[in-house]
């Protein structure tokens, strides 16, 4: 496992399994139901803090209870692995967050190739078993803020982004990464909706995509990625709201200008191309400068950067975070 070079949350905070609620009871409590799928926009497969329901089955994947120790750099416990991959953002499959693990389920996700291509010395397409093969894994636990101001803390397995981007070598002409995840209509009910611009397209600038957080995800708790959590592969910038962490990602594709994406084709006025977690700056329809971490009955401050600020501030310096938001 590869050394450390960023902050993980306290043990403390990671929550315990046995502290698990039930997610009607949660949402009541949180005053969440009833707000809707329009809120939509997170990054764990399809997650967000409005419109959820329990006619969801339990996850495929096996139940996993934090572990001691599993915890992030500021000392937060990990949320259990039902927490992770029962309360899902994935508009492909449904937007009723807990209603995606279910048609989710017999999503195809092997054989699985990712295309990279665009401004690259080195195109390459590269099925999962050689990404698994080529890149050596590591687990890293990293904070998640959606934009509708809720968090987990997750036990992520994967790689640097910027191994493979050093692989396929940016031409001096790329300026930005563009992620496009798949869209299989036989698959994915959610892609029968016309309000939505399909695929789900997401984008970096090449100097966010080469930071040493910018991770390509394969798993959670030592397992392969669920299906619902964006199986086999998707993108992780821990700083930046959820919603920039495309998932099943099919294509990786180096370009000259900044790239459209799904939110801000949605509505460019709610959802930024940045996206970084900003508590001085609200969304239009509510604060940012708190949030709910799943499995807690209370608020806690949101930190600037999602708290890794230290890693990642200095990509932004001289920028308006709030024309750039």
């Amino acid at each position: 496992m590869d050394k450390k070079t960023y902050s993980e949350p306290p043990s403390s905070e990671i929550t315990p399994e046995a502290l698990y609620f039930n997610r009607r009871t949660f949402l009541k409590t949180a005053g969440l139901l009833g707000v809707g799928g329009v809120l939509a926009a997170c990054g764990l497969a399809p997650a967000a803090p409005a419109g959820t329901s329990s006619t969801a089955a339990p996850s495929s994947g096996p139940t996993v209870s934090p572990q001691p120790g599993l915890h992030d750099e500021l000392g937060n416990l990990a949320n259990s692995f039902q927490d992770i991959t029962n309360y899902n953002n994935y508009y492909e499959f449904a937007q009723i967050k807990e209603e995606v693990a279910a048609m989710s389920a017999n999503f195809p996700s092997s054989p699985w190739k990712v295309e990279v291509s665009g401004l690259v010395e080195n195109p390459m397409t590269l099925a999962m078993e050689d990404i698994l093969k080529k890149y050596p894994q590591e687990e890293r636990v990293y904070r998640l803020r959606c934009v509708e101001a809720w968090s987990m803390v997750i036990p992520w397995t994967g790689f640097q982004l910027a191994k493979l981007l050093k692989d396929v070598g940016p031409t001096g002409s790329a300026k930005y990464v563009k992620f496009t995840s798949a869209a299989l209509p036989g698959s994915m009910p959610g892609l029968s909706d016309p309000l939505y611009p399909w695929p789900y397209t997401e984008g970096l600038r090449l100097d966010e995509a080469m930071n040493d957080l910018t991770l390509l995800v394969t798993g959670l708790y030592g397992k392969p990625l669920p299906n619902q959590d964006g199986a086999p592969i998707r993108l992780m910038a821990p700083w930046k709201y959820g919603l920039k962490s495309a998932k099943a990602l099919v294509k990786i594709e180096l370009v000259a200008d900044q790239p459209a994406t799904f939110w801000t084709t949605t509505d460019g006025g709610e959802y930024g191309f940045y996206s970084n977690v900003n508590p001085d700056v609200p969304h239009p329809r509510w604060s940012q400068s708190t949030e709910r971490r799943i499995g807690e009955a209370s608020r806690r401050k949101t930190l600037m950067f999602n708290g890794y600020a230290d890693q990642v501030a200095s990509l932004y310096t001289g920028m308006d975070l709030r024309a750039n938001f």
